[in-house]
């Protein structure tokens, strides 16, 4: 069974429309898929009649951002109803704070002087919603650095130009606004958020004390070592497994869909939970 579990269109920060992206999965012969755009839902709907198409099986998501111990997390959000009163009013509260950072990210890169920094991102963007991503994407495309890497160190983290802080609400609210739309709630990536071990340890040990769900388990960039440490740590907080690739599409990005390694433990699959 292939499953994919995270993913974006550009309804948030991927390249690609919910269509599309529906395609990929069905072309890289996905048996379950999940669209997982940042803090929105509104590409579900194009996705499910593209999926109804196919013959994809749908699984609504969402990925939040959140915050933990004044660090921002991602959760994302598999199974939600999409229609839930208490999801949409918390992610229309997360929407408003990104077109708040982005203002502020235009503002810092044009004190260090890129100029329309904020138009030249909303023609990247298909929708009203700017992200890291857009600007990473424009400064590469204005020739200002190579890679997203390099664009992240120079210019958006941190008290670099484009750096901005934002607090987002914190896990346990977070986790509220997936299970009152009767989702489960699932750490994205766990080791990219440049913790030590034992800080993830803490994470998932406040994450599960909270009621969260599961943890990612695999991504498409995850090494053998990962792994295996998201299949110990899962196990021992009693976290279920997801997957995913955290697809976004742009030209200068390698990650495809469904190119995923198998889970470690098929049994405790956030899935059968579903």
């Amino acid at each position: 069974m292939k499953v994919d579990l995270h993913n974006h269109s550009y309804y948030s920060d991927g390249f690609f429309s919910p269509a599309e992206v529906v395609k990929f999965a069905y072309e890289a012969d996905c048996d379950l898929f999940s669209l997982t755009d940042h803090d929105t839902t509104e590409g579900i709907a194009e996705a499910q009649i593209e999926a109804d198409k196919l013959g994809v099986e749908l699984l609504n998501g969402v990925e939040i951002s959140a915050f933990w111990r004044n660090m921002t997390i991602h959760i994302v959000g598999l199974g939600v109803d999409i229609n839930n009163d208490i999801l949409q009013t918390g992610l229309a509260h997360n929407q408003a704070l990104r077109k708040e950072r982005a203002e502020k990210i235009a503002l810092g890169l044009w004190r260090s002087g890129i100029k329309d920094a904020l138009e030249k991102t909303k023609s990247l963007s298909k929708t009203e919603m700017l992200t890291r991503t857009h600007f990473a994407q424009m400064l590469i495309s204005e020739g200002y650095c190579k890679d997203m890497k390099s664009v992240f160190r120079r210019y958006l983290t941190g008290k670099k130009p484009g750096g901005v802080h934002v607090e987002w609400k914190s896990i346990d609210e977070v986790i509220n606004w997936i299970h009152a739309a009767g989702g489960k709630a699932i750490i994205a990536h766990p080791f990219r958020y440049r913790m030590t071990h034992t800080k993830i340890k803490n994470m998932l040990n406040d994450f599960k004390g909270v009621l969260g769900d599961g943890l990612e388990v695999v991504t498409a960039t995850s090494t053998d070592e990962e792994v295996s440490l998201g299949n110990q740590f899962a196990d021992k907080y009693n976290l279920l497994y997801s997957c995913g690739s955290d697809f976004h599409g742009w030209p200068n990005q390698r990650v495809r869909i469904g190119g995923l390694r198998d889970l470690p433990n098929l049994d405790n699959a956030v899935w059968r939970y579903l």
